[in-house]
């Protein structure tokens, strides 16, 4: 008889492994190999490597794929940066980041202990069950080859799932009716987004574009008169985060309960050594 999985553990599963896919966004690793390939502009950069799996689209598709980015920010660098480097080009600059981030923030020993190997094992397991209907990100990437080495195939595991509970995030807000800056100004006021001045100057929008989203916020409900969530708005964002889980809950499933469990470990100890490294800029997060 199988194990029935525990409230919201594909959930703290998943923000245990997010931040391992992350940490190459915050690494000069990949500004450096970017750069060497023609791609100096580290927002340029940004949309490459996320996108390149796709291949070699336009801005529509980007902004489309990523929700929350401002079109005319995306319009800047696409599809111009594929004239610089191809998506393939992007692909291999962003293994080679990946693989020196991931060296020098976990260490030599860390990728060679056992542990590693079974947390790549369990997470490539999980990622059997994502689909790839509705879902483009997770779709793109699941068609590349799964890397030998232990710590990139935790690495790309980690991202086929992020990108197929990312899928379907999106598909969750369409249905909140939360557009791209409302869902930024809602998750930020949850405590645990990111911190406004970072939003914006990564997801290209202006001061005037948050102040108009927090006002239709609050004439929705969902904020109060400070900025915070209200009793509404608290409801909205758990109903947001407990429907994402429900799309995303195959994973876990086909993983079963006890794996699931020893996976959150695993990576759970995997992210204690990236925080403690500094994998990741002050600022990047919210009160939480």
């Amino acid at each position: 008889m199988t194990t029935p999985l525990p409230e919201r553990a594909g959930r703290r599963c998943h923000n245990v492994l997010n931040p391992l896919h992350s940490t190459h966004y915050f690494s000069p690793d990949l500004g450096r190999e970017l750069a060497a390939v023609g791609v100096e502009d580290p927002g340029a950069a940004y949309l490459a490597v996320r996108a390149a799996a796709l291949g070699p689209v336009g801005a529509g598709v980007v902004t489309a794929t990523f929700y929350n980015f401002r079109h005319e920010l995306v319009a800047r660098h696409v599809p111009a940066v594929w004239e610089s480097a191809s998506p393939s080009v992007v692909l291999a600059a962003r293994a080679r980041a990946v693989d020196a981030t991931l060296r020098r923030l976990l260490g030599e020993e860390v990728l060679a202990a056992e542990e590693l190997a079974e947390a790549a094992e369990l997470a490539l397991r999980a990622a059997e069950a994502c689909v790839r209907t509705a879902r483009p990100l997770y779709a793109a990437h699941a068609e590349l080859p799964v890397p030998d080495e232990p710590h990139l195939a935790l690495w790309h595991a980690a991202t086929l799932l992020r990108e197929h509970r990312g899928d379907g995030h999106l598909a969750v807000l369409l249905d909140a009716g939360l557009d791209p800056v409302e869902a930024l100004v809602s998750h930020t006021a949850t405590g645990k987004g990111m911190a406004p001045k970072w939003a914006l100057r990564t997801r290209g929008w202006t001061r005037h574009d948050w102040d108009a989203a927090e006002e239709r916020l609050r004439k929705r409900g969902v904020l109060d008169s400070e900025g915070e969530l209200t009793e509404a708005g608290v409801a909205l964002r758990q109903e947001i985060e407990n429907e994402t889980d429900r799309l995303d809950l195959a994973p876990y499933e086909h993983l079963g309960a006890a794996d699931v469990e020893r996976l959150t470990e695993l990576g759970g100890a995997l992210l204690a050594t990236l925080l403690a490294a500094g994998a990741f800029p002050e600022g990047m997060l919210g009160k939480g």
